[in-house]
C-alpha cells in the first residue's frame, strides 16, 4: 500500500465530507504535512476529487480540503 492508496483511502472513507491536508497527515501518521498535500494535489488532479476552501469536517479550520465528489443520477 502506497501514501497514495492510504490518503484516497481515507479521502473516501470521509465522503462526501470534506478532510484538510493537516488532517489526513494526522489521520494516516505522517510525519509531516508535506506527503499528504503532495498526494491530495496529485488526486486533485484526478477524475472523482477536488479541492478548494472551505471548512474541515474533522478539525473545521478554513482552509484548503479535499473530498471525493459524488455524482448526482441523470434523470
Amino acid at each position: 500500500m502506497t501514501v497514495l492508496d492510504d490518503v484516497r483511502r481515507l479521502i473516501e472513507r470521509l465522503s462526501p465530507h470534506p478532510v484538510c491536508d493537516d488532517c489526513i497527515a494526522e489521520r494516516l501518521g505522517l510525519s509531516v504535512r508535506q506527503p499528504a498535500n503532495h498526494k491530495t494535489r496529485e488526486l486533485a488532479g484526478t477524475p472523482g476529487f477536488e479541492r478548494r476552501i472551505e471548512a474541515c469536517s474533522l478539525c473545521n479550520s478554513t482552509k484548503t480540503v479535499i473530498r471525493k465528489t459524488v455524482k448526482s443520477s441523470a434523470r
